[in-house]
């Protein structure tokens, strides 16, 4: 996606400051529409990516087989392909070729199981800048036991959105359950796929709004909730998609932000990007988790 700079007034984010205790926040997280904080995330740099191949990382997710190494894809400039990426330095372990994927725009992938408890990569190839193909693909592969070079054949999955083609960068996955935020200028829209479908070609039904420019999402490890991002800021929600948003806080600076996801442990977010060689853990501050976390009688209220 062609977008380099763009400042904070231009998404135009009220933000509010905000200081409180993990108890205090999240009772009054869920009294209040959302809280907002202008206060960059705690960070480190966990490594510095140097294969040359990885310079449009556009979409990440964790390993279950591999718990200290995340799946990579590059944006639309590559082929069919994906990545593995060792944490603690940053070298690339794994590389697997996707057997029968087109590879037009791929923007997003993410984990989940199979109905026999397996390890399994969804791969998006959502990416359409003009907002014209007439169905997308999502293509599914057994998560690979071994390091090194390997293949998969991908099992296909199309579908169309109920109103018009849209671009799309964000893929959310929680056990069979599959969504797809949109990235728009002014605001994207949620979208569940349906899990029956007649034809060869399934049906993704509006469920919510998202905001503008979502390059990426991730799905809570323990199901607590989900978080979306844009080139700027991570927006966290409690509840499955669309859930409620209950904060919205600046992520360090990027060139151009696009993947994240959560760390194995569900602790911290992972962040990466375009033009970006380092990966980046990104501290969530206890007041978030408490939010996103809520006592029973509070989520069940709301």
């Amino acid at each position: 996606m062609p977008l380099r700079q763009c400042g904070r007034a231009d998404l135009a984010v009220e933000r509010i400051s905000w200081m409180a205790t993990p108890t205090l926040a999240a009772l009054m997280l869920f009294l209040l529409p959302t809280a907002t904080t202008a206060q960059t995330l705690e960070h480190k740099v966990l490594c510095t990516i140097t294969d040359t191949r990885l310079t449009e990382i556009s979409g990440m997710t964790t390993s279950r087989e591999f718990p200290e190494m995340v799946w990579v894809h590059n944006d639309s400039s590559d082929a069919a392909r994906i990545y593995g990426i060792d944490l603690p330095t940053c070298e690339t372990v794994a590389e697997v070729e996707l057997i029968g994927v087109q590879a037009r725009d791929i923007e997003a992938i993410a984990r989940s199981t199979d109905k026999r408890g397996r390890s399994v990569l969804w791969i998006a190839d959502i990416g359409d800048n003009r907002d014209s193909w007439t169905d997308v693909g999502l293509y599914r592969i057994r998560e690979p036991t071994k390091l090194g070079r390997t293949a998969r054949k991908a099992r296909e999955f199309r579908f169309t959105y109920e109103d018009r083609p849209h671009n799309a960068e964000t893929l959310l996955i929680d056990n069979n359950r599959i969504w797809i935020a949109t990235w728009q200028l002014a605001s994207g829209g949620l979208y569940e796929l349906s899990r029956r479908s007649r034809s060869d070609t399934t049906l993704a039904s509006r469920v919510g709004d998202v905001g503008p420019l979502i390059t990426d999402g991730s799905i809570a490890p323990d199901g607590s909730g989900y978080v979306l991002r844009d080139y700027l800021d991570v927006h966290f929600f409690h509840g499955p998609p669309p859930g409620r948003r209950v904060a919205t806080v600046a992520l360090p600076a990027q060139v151009q932000g696009e993947a994240l996801t959560w760390t194995a442990d569900g602790s911290g977010l992972l962040i990466a990007g375009e033009d970006d060689d380092r990966i980046i853990e990104v501290a969530i501050p206890q007041w978030v988790r408490s939010a996103m976390r809520p006592p029973d009688h509070l989520a069940s209220y709301r």
